[in-house]
């Protein structure tokens, strides 16, 4: 209790300076945030934090990247993330629920310095600013997902002065969208999200955007809307006919108990008439990246790798 005083203290010290026409304190940093109603707001978070709550995979993953793990003390652990298996498994994190629904209490006395969210829980924002200053990034997919990611990447790194290291880090990305665009050469494309039996395809302004968008494919669902996309049958499929089907399998991304894989559900008739099928080019993406972690540092670096490998590209890393 009086960790979170002294923190909303602190917070509303930095406004008090802020209205006044005066600095915030030098152990504060600002960072560009976006509140419950999703508005860019400022937030005051104490520079170099030692107790860190991670309620977003993508930051986790810059985190460990960072090697501040060490820093983390409660994250939601209902949904492991194969290659952020070291955080899962750390016993000095507490598990504080799922990423969609919160154990306050747990939070409560995990004691944090700063919390990260993801769109999951935009709408605990104001909840959650009652125990620590609350960083929201999303993907913009309006501005392209590889320019959301630098911003959000530079965003955090100010907080634990690792720019340099974000600077290289996106560097190395733009080099390697060269080379992706050159050898997919406008190719057609279709990206799938398979959840329960259930195939949509996926828009430019969707999860996976970085396909049309960003690695130089032509998208055949183009305008399909919202984050999950259109439904669509296989009949559909095979008429649209692309060049590659990229297929994310939303149900192990999430560990749905019982599920049936997406490679299963695409075994059929109609699929393997398909060109994508017969030139080997259906596409399973890396699950948890794409569809937990997009953003991270790791988790961008599968999902260039998913698309490389399928253009028979070697990563310049």
């Amino acid at each position: 209790m009086l960790r979170r005083n002294v923190l909303q203290f602190a917070a509303c010290a930095a406004m008090t300076l802020s209205f006044l026409g005066l600095s915030a304190p030098a152990q504060a940093v600002e960072l560009d945030s976006l509140n419950g109603r999703q508005k860019p707001v400022k937030v005051e978070v104490p520079a170099n934090p030692q107790r860190i709550a991670v309620l977003d995979m993508a930051v986790l993953d810059m985190l460990q990247n960072w090697n501040l793990l060490d820093r983390v003390v409660a994250m939601p652990k209902t949904s492991p993330v194969p290659f952020l298996k070291t955080a899962f498994g750390m016993n000095s994190i507490r598990d504080v629920g799922t990423l969609k629904e919160v154990d306050m209490e747990g939070l409560m006395a995990s004691e944090p310095d700063v919390i990260f969210i993801s769109g999951r829980l935009m709408k605990k924002y104001d909840e959650l600013s009652r125990i620590a200053p609350v960083v929201y990034m999303t993907v913009d997919r309006t501005e392209g997902s590889m320019k959301s990611f630098e911003k959000n990447l530079m965003n955090v790194a100010k907080l634990f002065g690792k720019e340099s290291d974000a600077k290289a880090t996106v560097e190395s990305f733009e080099a390697r969208i060269g080379a992706i665009r050159e050898k997919s050469n406008g190719a057609t494309a279709l990206v799938g999200l398979v959840t329960a039996a259930h195939v949509n395809v996926l828009g430019d302004s969707a999860r996976g955007s970085l396909i049309g968008k960003e690695f130089g494919f032509k998208n055949l669902a183009v305008d399909a809307g919202a984050n999950h996309g259109n439904e669509a049958s296989f009949e559909l499929l095979l008429k649209r006919n692309p060049d590659y089907f990229f297929v994310l399998d939303r149900d192990s991304a999430i560990s749905r108990p019982g599920a049936k894989l997406a490679k299963d559900i695409l075994e059929n008739d109609l699929v393997t008439r398909m060109s994508a099928y017969q030139k080997d080019r259906i596409v399973y993406l890396t699950p948890a990246a794409w569809y937990l972690a997009e953003g991270g540092i790791t988790a961008m670096d599968l999902m260039f790798s998913d698309v490389e490998k399928a253009l028979g590209i070697e990563a310049a890393k």
